[in-house]
């Protein structure tokens, strides 16, 4: 059981950590871009980063407690800001 346990916190971190650098090479390319999709998408991959560092907090360091609905929440807020990006450029 225990192996099974490091296995999915090590999917958990390797998803953590491939979020966070989508969300940083995203956003360094709306930097030098100004192209507004790729900042929506990078602050949706930051989202989705929180959500997984929240995961491997949730999993590892807290077993006891449920934190489902905060994790929840980045990747709610993430997926909602690419959504209205979609929306928003689709108008300009």
């Amino acid at each position: 059981m225990d192996g099974l346990m490091d296995i999915g916190l090590l999917v958990y971190t390797l998803c953590a950590i491939t979020s966070l650098a989508c969300a940083v090479l995203l956003l360094r390319a709306y930097r030098r871009a100004r192209q507004r999709l790729l900042l929506w998408s990078g602050l949706c991959f930051c989202g989705l980063a929180l959500n997984n560092v929240l995961l491997v907090v949730d999993t590892r360091f807290a077993p006891a407690s449920d934190l489902s609905m905060v994790r929840t929440l980045p990747a709610l807020v993430g997926v909602s800001l690419l959504l209205y990006g979609f929306i928003w450029d689709a108008d300009a």
